[in-house]
């Protein structure tokens, strides 16, 4: 779940949702067409796989380094769970569903994906132990994937296209764009470029682990590091039973401080399993991150048995747990600023037409904290270079 999941639950916490204005994209083209440049991305995530993908499609040269040994980043699944795949980050598509032929960008392409959205005449969930509508808690036009994930969809449609691009465990050290080209080390190896698209998480940034010579201007430097970026986890449990509705949310305080939903992970999925989510960031995830797994599964069973009258120790068969503050090259959930959406531009904004960023968080300020966010900030950045 991200900023857009639970942000939307402002009608019933009472947090407003920032005006936020679309700003156009460059009009110049900085790559002529010809010019052969080659570009490299930061990161494999769903703002570098899509930027990858669009770059390609426009014949550009491009290579991807990824940190880790795979890619999607925040869009993790575990396909050992259940008998669908369980998203261990982002989860519901927050748009309209053509938000996935937009991404894919050819209409020669079938996109066979199948989704659902929650009937508001029938499904419920509790707040504070009060029966609310889907509507208000927020999940008014959001789809769940169906027997496949974020995770899965750009698995078939993007990565493909760039899987032979991307060099795995490369962790970026440096970005030296102080020449015509800009040199990118990772160890003992360098990278050339004309253009490099930064897609890492913020909080990457904020810890310094990529040196950027020269210094990113003073501006950007202040947005990544007054940048609020949440801690958070998500689990989920597997019942014997299905007690609960479809989702049951809870009051945090301050508002802005952080969001915690349990909810039905296995709504709408071709399954007889009965497995409930539990989605914390903020101070929201305090009281599950610091605890052991077996302490962890006696405070989440406790705290549901007193909602449901202990049917949830009575009927617990697993469960399963993603802290992405110990998940190495992310280290957090995602940047929460609300009602900051200059900020966000600040970050999302290019340096000297050789350094652009694109993500969850680097956008135009108009929307942030989700997949189809960080794809249409890569959008954005190969609209402008291209």
């Amino acid at each position: 779940m991200t900023r857009k999941e639970f942000l939307k639950l402002s009608a019933l916490l009472g947090v407003g949702i920032p005006f936020q204005s679309t700003l156009s994209a460059c009009e110049n083209q900085i790559i002529q067409p010809g010019s052969n440049e080659k570009i490299i991305i930061i990161g494999a995530g769903a703002a570098g796989l899509s930027a990858g993908y669009l770059l390609k499609q426009k014949g550009i040269d491009v290579e991807i380094l990824e940190a880790s040994s795979t890619f999607g980043g925040r869009m993790k699944h575990s396909t050992d769970f259940a008998d669908f795949p369980i998203p261990l980050g982002a989860e519901w598509i927050h748009v309209e569903k053509e938000i996935l032929e937009e991404i894919v960008n050819d209409n020669s392409v079938a996109v066979n994906i199948q989704t659902k959205g929650y009937d508001h005449d029938v499904d419920y969930g509790l707040f504070e132990g009060q029966e609310i509508s889907v509507k208000q808690i927020g999940f008014d036009i959001d789809l769940k994937f169906i027997n496949s994930t974020w995770f899965d969809f750009f698995e078939t449609y993007i990565y493909p296209s760039v899987s032979g691009n991307i060099s795995f465990n490369t962790v970026v050290d440096s970005i030296d764009y102080s020449g015509e080209k800009v040199q990118i080390t990772s160890g003992s190896q360098e990278f050339t470029a004309d253009r490099v698209i930064v897609t890492v998480p913020v909080k990457m940034l904020q810890a310094g682990n990529i040196d950027f010579r020269p210094a990113l201007p003073d501006a950007k430097q202040a947005a990544i590091s007054e940048a609020t970026v949440w801690d958070g986890c998500k689990a989920f449990i597997e019942f014997s039973e299905k007690f609960y509705p479809a989702f049951v949310g809870f009051d945090i305080s301050p508002e802005t401080a952080g969001q915690k939903l349990y909810y039905d992970a296995a709504y709408g999925q071709n399954t007889n399993k009965h497995v409930l989510g539990l989605f914390a960031v903020g101070i929201g995830s305090e009281p599950y991150v610091q605890l052991s797994d077996e302490e962890l599964k006696n405070y989440m069973l406790a705290e549901l048995d007193a909602i449901f009258d202990g049917k949830a120790s009575a009927s617990y068969i697993k469960h399963q747990f993603q802290n992405w503050n110990e998940e190495p090259h992310i280290g957090g959930a995602y940047v929460y600023d609300h009602e900051n959406w200059r900020r966000v531009k600040r970050l999302g904004d290019s340096v000297v037409d050789k350094l652009f960023f694109a993500g969850t968080a680097y956008t135009d300020g108009g929307d942030w904290g989700s997949v189809h966010a960080a794809a249409r900030a890569a959008r954005r950045v190969v609209d402008e270079l291209t």
